[in-house]
């Protein structure tokens, strides 16, 4: 009996699939059978925390090993790994590479609880891979962008990703969202030798070389920002009582951990780990905190500020940058409220202090902001131009610098060579840490304020690092201009 593929639908400048259920079950099994045989080198990680999204401790990182080791001896036994690295012709050699086109894929939460802002991400690099297209693609090649729908649900993450690895001969994973679905195709990708590049997450989990050389981080790690937003927090509000409510993810746990690095846990009231929303605002509201830090996602922002809103609880909010786009958080509220965008639901979003490692959306400085507002006019217009498709389009851009630098005749290793080389800072507001020894992607910040649409800078861009230790120092450098091609300079 042969089985039906998901079909594949056309975006801008991509393509994206629901995945086949029959594809789930065999893929499933094989991870699982990873994580037993994984139990036996350490008690608890990756496998065993797929639908929690606990943070990466060092048994989880050696579990990740042992999962790599085993999938590779895995794809030997099957005849499928991957291709040879370092070929001259593109065509017999490189897989997703053909003499017209460069075939990548993803997985993102097009539908489901994780899709409001997620879901613009993967269009808006479609739209400047399209733009690249139209400007003669990577060599002359057109770069082909296919992303699939996992609802955000890591049970669906394997099954997409192999599909994309072993039928469509992808050259490269891409900007693939979400850390709990992530996790789950890490030794896959990382024993197969494929590229798995500029993730949607910021766990520092992904900044581990010696276990996943092939693996990328992107946006400014969890740790980095909880310091970030801890030292402006010591600075600036050192005489208020700051109450913190969490995610149990990694953007959660991760992001505590960098703001206690900071604070002392005497101007910390109370800490709400994920509890409802009514449960986490009175609980904040009894043990008097002025101000309210929040490292969780859009959706739990929204509850909680509903849930304060109707205790007539109004504290400072500092919340994460995930969880703080003023546009995302609107239209949430509105559905949730019932009120207008323009009104009630929009008042709630305006004065939270959170963190920005991209040019603001309202900048009429950036050139990059006008790079990427020409680009969604012309390809996304009906999507709000906001933080996340600029995340879209500026990781998209740091994809075609590393593909250009990789070379005319690119190989699967020569874009990680191009990646550990050093990329630079590009549409980032601070430097990329890409080296031999980090796979860290931006590694700094400035703290703004939310105002209208969009988030209005307050301090300038200061870098740091995931020690305890490690100073948050101003950065006295400068964000470079956009070219004016549009297109990374080779």
């Amino acid at each position: 009996m042969r089985h039906s593929q998901g079909k594949w639908r056309h975006g801008t400048g991509g393509l994206w699939q629901e995945p086949a259920r029959h594809q789930l079950k065999p893929v499933t099994a094989f991870l699982n059978i990873l994580c037993v045989a994984a139990d036996m080198a350490a008690t608890r990680g990756v496998c065993g925390e797929r639908g929690g999204g606990h943070r990466m401790s060092r048994p989880s990182r050696a579990r990740l090993a042992v999962a790599a080791g085993l999938t590779a001896m895995a794809l030997a036994a099957a005849g499928c790994s991957s291709a040879p690295h370092h070929t001259s012709s593109p065509v017999a050699g490189a897989p997703g590479v053909l003499s017209g086109s460069i075939t990548i894929g993803s997985y993102q939460p097009l539908t489901g609880a994780a899709a409001p802002g997620a879901s613009e991400i993967a269009p808006a690099s479609a739209a400047y891979f399209a733009y690249v297209n139209a400007h003669g693609g990577i060599y002359h090649r057109k770069i082909i962008y296919k992303y699939l729908n996992d609802q955000g649900r890591p049970a669906l993450a394997p099954s997409i990703v192999h599909q994309l690895v072993q039928q469509d001969n992808v050259l490269a994973i891409f900007n693939a969202a979400g850390t709990a679905p992530h996790l789950t195709v890490t030794p896959f990708l990382n024993a197969a030798r494929v590229p798995d590049v500029f993730g949607v997450s910021g766990c520092p989990c992904f900044d581990a070389p010696p276990t996943a050389p092939e693996t990328f981080g992107w946006q400014l790690d969890y740790v980095r920002e909880g310091k970030i937003l801890g030292a402006y927090l010591a600075q600036h509000f050192k005489n208020e009582r700051i109450g913190l409510t969490y995610s149990s993810g990694e953007a959660g746990l991760d992001g505590v951990r960098g703001l206690r690095y900071e604070l002392t846990s005497r101007q910390l009231t109370t800490t709400q780990p994920a509890t409802p929303a009514a449960s986490q605002a009175a609980a904040l509201k009894a043990s008097g905190a002025q101000v309210v830090v929040a490292f969780s996602g859009p959706a739990a922002t929204a509850a909680l500020l509903t849930a304060m809103t109707r205790l007539n609880y109004h504290p400072r909010l500092v919340a994460a940058n995930e969880g703080a786009d003023p546009a995302t958080l609107t239209a949430l509220l509105a559905k949730t409220t019932g009120a207008t965008p323009a009104g009630p639901a929009s008042a709630l979003t305006q004065g939270i202090i959170t963190d920005g490692w991209l040019p603001p959306a309202d900048s009429a400085s950036s050139s990059w902001i006008t790079l990427f507002r020409t680009i969604h006019h012309r390809y996304i217009p009906k999507l709000p131009f906001d933080t996340n498709v600029i995340d879209g389009m500026a990781a998209a851009y740091t994809f075609t610098e590393a593909m250009l630098r990789a070379g005319p005749n690119p190989s699967r290793q020569d874009l990680v060579n191009a990646i550990t080389a050093g990329l630079p800072q590009g549409p980032a507001v601070a430097p990329l840490g890409y080296s031999p020894t980090s796979h860290a992607g931006v590694t700094g910040a400035y703290i703004g304020v939310t105002r209208g649409t969009t988030i209005t800078p307050l301090t300038g861009v200061v870098t740091t690092d995931d020690t305890p230790t490690g100073p948050v120092t101003p950065y006295p450098g400068s964000q470079p201009p956009a070219p004016a091609s549009g297109i990374p300079p080779h």
